[in-house]
């Protein structure tokens, strides 16, 4: 308790300055953390993918359509358990800044290939029943207050006109990794729109299929027959697991990532440059104190202890209060992004990292003048005039 209160009181003599410091380790340490959210919010929509769903889009890029026959014969492949599809709808609710994921989809078959899309019989039905329904998910709903019934208009971006959807239903899950921001509207009202203004060819396109499997370790196998079936075509596939091509999405953005993380590295080491600059200035103020206690026969190793144990409660009290503050910083971060991140959330893994840095700021910091003041000359030591 002693050493305690020693180390406290040494800590807070120059309160300016090292109040300035803990402000600086706050600032760092809650920054870290939140980078580190942006990055596993990144991979948020891996981490909610399922073993039982491939991926057939276009071999050429995803932007290339595939005909809509294509659905019968993937069905036809062994193993394969049931087909879905979908196109990326675009368009804007009333303001660019109103962004989330639209998608047209294959009502009767959609749900069966993502159970994890828990609607009730009732909704379900509803959906059905009208052309114009839309399911949408409950972070969508909580985002714009929207209910079953409401109606929600959209301007086409891809596909152009004034559109207009009805909410059937409300969709939620009980795995958090799964995105609860989608509005899904019927694909046969696209493909509808698309046969009056387009033709019929048009109109039997679709993005990509989703492919429901009955055994994950077949993945590979299935995947090689399907593209298999249209290699050679005008329409040549590429299937890969859901896991896969959401990776190959994420990468699409790898850069950016690599960048917030290099970011969020040099942030701490900013923050420990600034620790050890306290802990020198600190060391020196105090040589001729420390001088003293070696003539008293304190031996080196209880000077580096001081040294040590007030550079880490200086880390450890900013440190903890820069953990604190990740959560106020995270949600004030998701009010201004929307529905941008699937999965926003703090991690555990994040907080021990934001432990180890703190940690790791307060023992670099103090490594530096605990080695010089251990080996000061008493006498010139006892000369310094602080």
């Amino acid at each position: 308790m002693f050493i305690f209160k020693l180390l406290l009181k040494n800590a807070f003599r120059h309160k300016l300055r090292t109040l300035l410091t803990m402000v600086g380790l706050v600032v760092a340490i809650s920054a870290f953390g939140l980078l580190r959210t942006i990055v596993d919010a990144w991979y948020a929509g891996v981490e909610g993918t399922s073993s039982t769903r491939l991926i057939t889009r276009s071999a050429i890029s995803i932007g290339q359509p595939l005909p809509r026959y294509y659905a019968e014969r993937i069905r036809k492949i062994e193993g394969v358990s049931g087909v879905t599809w979908a196109n990326w709808f675009g368009g804007i609710y009333l303001d660019r800044r109103n962004f989330f994921a639209r998608f047209a989809v294959d009502g009767p078959s959609y749900f069966d290939i993502y159970p994890e899309y828990q609607l009730t019989d009732a909704e379900r039905a509803a959906f059905m029943a009208d052309r114009q329904g839309a399911i949408i998910g409950r972070d969508l709903a909580q985002r714009f207050g929207w209910k079953v019934g409401d109606t929600i208009p959209l301007s086409g971006t891809i596909y152009p006109g004034n559109w207009s959807f009805t909410v059937r239903g409300i969709y939620a899950s009980p795995d958090p990794a799964t995105d609860e921001s989608i509005m899904l509207m019927h694909w046969s009202l696209l493909s509808e729109n698309l046969r009056k203004r387009l033709g019929s060819t048009a109109a039997e396109q679709v993005a990509l299929y989703v492919v429901g499997i009955s055994d994950p370790s077949r993945a590979s196998t299935i995947s090689q027959e399907i593209d298999a079936l249209f290699r050679n075509s005008n329409a040549e596939t590429k299937t890969e697991t859901e896991k896969s091509f959401q990776l190959g999405m994420v990468a699409m953005s790898q850069t950016v990532l690599m960048a917030i993380r290099a970011v969020s590295f040099v942030v701490i080491l900013i923050i420990m440059a600034v620790m050890a600059n306290t802990m020198t200035m600190t060391a020196r103020e105090r040589l001729a104190e420390y001088a003293t206690l070696k003539a008293l026969g304190f031996s080196p190793a209880f000077v580096v202890k001081l040294l040590f144990g007030e550079s880490l409660m200086i880390a450890v009290i900013g440190g903890a209060i820069g953990m604190a503050l990740t959560f106020p910083l995270t949600a004030a971060f998701v009010q201004q992004t929307g529905t941008l991140f699937k999965v926003f959330e703090v991690s555990q893994t994040t907080l021990v990292y934001q432990a180890l840095a703190a940690l790791v700021v307060g023992l670099l910091a103090a490594a530096w003048p605990a080695w010089k003041m251990s080996r000061i000359d008493i006498v010139q030591g006892l000369r310094h005039v602080a």
